[in-house]
C-alpha cells in the first residue's frame, strides 16, 4: 500500500503543476495573445498524465477499499487547478490514519 500511495502522491503533484501551467500560462497566451504553442504542447501532456493519475488513484482506492464516491472525488481532483494538491494531502492522511492498512517497513 505504501508504494501505491507514493505513486499516487507523485502523479498528483505532477498533474497539479502541469494543469496550473496550462491554465495560468497556456490559456492566457492562447486566448489573450493568439499564441497557442503552450496549450498545444502542455495540453496533450496533461491529458496523458491525467490518465496515469486515474490509474494511480484507482489502484490506491482498490487497495484501501474506498467507497465508489470517495474514489470518484479523488479522481476528479485532477481536473481543477490546485485541488489535486489538497486531495493529495487528504488522501495521504486517510491512508496513513489506518495503521491496519499501512504495513510496517521490513528491516533488513
Amino acid at each position: 500500500m505504501r508504494a501505491a500511495l507514493t505513486r499516487y502522491r507523485v502523479i498528483a503533484w505532477i498533474v497539479g503543476v502541469v494543469l496550473i501551467l496550462l491554465v495560468v500560462i497556456g490559456m492566457p497566451l492562447k486566448y489573450g495573445f493568439d499564441e497557442p504553442v503552450v496549450v498545444e504542447t502542455i495540453g496533450p501532456a496533461h491529458g496523458f498524465l491525467y490518465m496515469v493519475y486515474l490509474v494511480a488513484a484507482f489502484d490506491l482506492a482498490r487497495r484501501a477499499e474506498w467507497s465508489l464516491k470517495r474514489m470518484a472525488l479523488v479522481m476528479l481532483a485532477g481536473t481543477v487547478p490546485f485541488v489535486s494538491f489538497y486531495a493529495e494531502r487528504r488522501v495521504s492522511r486517510w491512508v496513513t490514519a489506518d495503521p491496519a492498512r499501512t504495513p510496517e517497513p521490513v528491516a533488513g
